[in-house]
């Protein structure tokens, strides 16, 4: 499939299949376990629907948001997403200057193959910064440092990774520390000639910059070893939350929530806001999708956060359904790593491009002329209950 073919996320997907060996496409694809998680989070956007309303001026439409004191173009981001170089050289910084056109977030996650500084270099205004809590929390307090230095918008820490759940797919490809060349392998890059030589000429096995700092040696797999002995941090507590929030000044996000006790803490903690997230089915299997808890987790925390869907969306409808049920903005992980691996920045460039296009199309067929007309009342489970409907 070429560029031109995709109209939409799964091409998008088919895309990246053709371009990656199945290693590495399997690691953006899979989840954990049965997958159950993956299937859950699509299937709880399909289990809600639009009741459109008709006879309405819709012809002008306005999908912008405004979220911590900036406006965005659209309500959607780009999920932090570890060794994104991996994929295709220079990735990460591929995703920052995509969201910066088109002027959405993107989050830096802090396992990126380019670094914080190199990314608020091409865009300062759109990228905002994703960090896990580590055994030694001197990292931690090093990374909010740089990133308070950097003016970083909004820090985003993730809190759903105790220990790192069981991926299944990894496991049977081979993709694994410390990672042997199998003949399979091999065969595999012999598939993919074009991946396999832009990987070589990159120099093999990307850096993760975020954590070079930390490493005596500077080489990939010992910034990679020094990661794996510092994340998870299973004995971490509710300490860090606090840790973090003492060290930053700025917006905070608490990304991986789904209980609504949870949702209730990290406000009380000071959290700013919350990225409801199962981290896209790749931690617990059994967890539920975050669309299905998003309600509970508005009910329980009022207005005190804000709510950034995570997990499942695919669709500018989605979008459109996730901000009827509470939240203000979504964020997802693997079309925008499929769109990058499979076509560099100009696939990133296309795929938000086609998911504004999709928002802007649904809010025209639901009668909707702005996202502060989104609510409950424009799902059908709200008509069948009878609920207030537009005014």
């Amino acid at each position: 499939m070429k560029l031109n073919a995709v109209v939409n996320a799964e091409d998008m997907r088919a895309l990246a299949r053709s371009a990656l060996p199945r290693i590495a496409f399997d690691f953006i694809d899979g989840g954990v376990a049965d997958e159950e998680g993956l299937t859950e989070n699509r299937a709880a956007f399909r289990r809600h629907k639009l009741v459109p309303r008709y006879l309405v001026d819709v012809s002008r439409r306005d999908q912008t948001v405004e979220i911590f004191g900036s406006r965005y173009a659209s309500p959607i981001g780009i999920s932090p997403m570890g060794i994104a170089g991996f994929f295709r050289p220079g990735a990460d910084l591929m995703l920052a200057r995509a969201a910066a056109e088109a002027n959405i977030p993107y989050i830096m996650s802090s396992a990126s193959c380019d670094s914080i500084e190199r990314a608020m270099a091409v865009a300062p205004d759109t990228t905002w910064f994703q960090i896990y809590g580590t055994r030694d929390p001197a990292i931690v307090e090093d990374l909010v440092r740089r990133a308070t230095a950097l003016r970083v918008k909004v820090l985003v820490l993730t809190i759903d990774t105790p220990i790192i759940g069981g991926r299944e797919r990894n496991i049977r490809n081979g993709f694994t520390r410390p990672m042997k060349l199998t003949p399979g392998i091999v065969l595999q890059g012999l598939l993919r000639p074009r991946w396999t030589l832009g990987f070589l000429k990159s120099g093999g096995v990307p850096v993760m910059e975020n954590w070079k700092p930390y490493s005596a040696r500077k080489d990939a797999n010992s910034v990679a070893d020094l990661y794996g002995a510092q994340t998870p941090a299973p004995g971490q507590t509710w300490e860090v939350l606090h840790l973090v929030r003492r060290l930053w000044n700025g917006p905070l996000l608490v990304k991986g929530v789904l209980h609504p006790e949870d949702a209730l803490l990290c406000a009380e903690a000071g959290a700013d806001g919350l990225i409801v997230s199962n981290h896209g089915g790749r931690q617990l299997d059994k967890a539920p999708a975050p669309l299905d808890v998003l309600r509970d987790i508005r009910a329980r925390v009022g207005d005190r956060l804000e709510l950034i869907v995570d997990g499942g969306v695919r669709r500018g409808s989605d979008v459109v359904v996730a901000l009827s049920l509470g939240a203000r903005m979504c964020t997802f992980g693997r079309p925008a790593m499929f769109s990058v691996a499979g076509a560099g920045q100009a696939g990133a460039a296309k795929l938000l491009k086609l998911m504004r296009s999709e928002i802007d199309m649904t809010l025209a067929q639901i009668g909707c002329t702005s996202l502060d007309d989104l609510g409950a009342h424009r799902l059908a489970s709200a008509a069948r209950d009878g609920q207030p409907d537009l005014p």
